[in-house]
């Protein structure tokens, strides 16, 4: 579950490494952010801008910046309608624009298939393995 002020890794190329949540845009009961949860974020480690980095410079992001993202990891258990449970090692996010289309143009580790049934399917088509 994710909180206000808690640090998530980011695993896009968008050029920020760590962020952290200021705000649960889009939650169910509680105001808590699990898979699939858009959230506000500020960038809090982000990797330096040098002219080898490819990609569009207008989707890199920089140290303070705010943005929206997707939660696709965390690390506190949940439920699966078919009875399993499933724990990742960490809290990620991936960061999207207004119109819920991903920053940057790869995903560096797996992602939850529950994405895909909440039509993030660019994201889900992006990251090498769902689980």
């Amino acid at each position: 579950m994710i909180y206000l002020k808690t640090l998530l890794n980011v695993i896009d190329n968008s050029g920020a490494q760590v962020a952290e949540c200021i705000r649960v845009i889009r939650h169910g009961r509680k105001n808590c952010a699990q898979i699939g949860d858009q959230i506000s974020v500020v960038i809090k480690q982000a990797r330096p801008v040098t002219s080898d980095i490819t990609g569009n410079a207008a989707s890199r992001v920089k140290r303070r910046d705010i943005c929206r993202a997707v939660v696709v990891r965390t690390k506190a258990p949940f439920r699966r309608p078919d009875g399993s449970v499933v724990r990742f090692d960490d809290n990620a996010c991936v960061l999207i624009n207004k119109n819920g289309e991903p920053l940057g143009t790869r995903i560096s580790l797996v992602v939850a298939k529950e994405l895909r049934q909440l039509e993030y399917n660019k994201i889900v088509a992006l990251a090498p393995k769902t689980i």
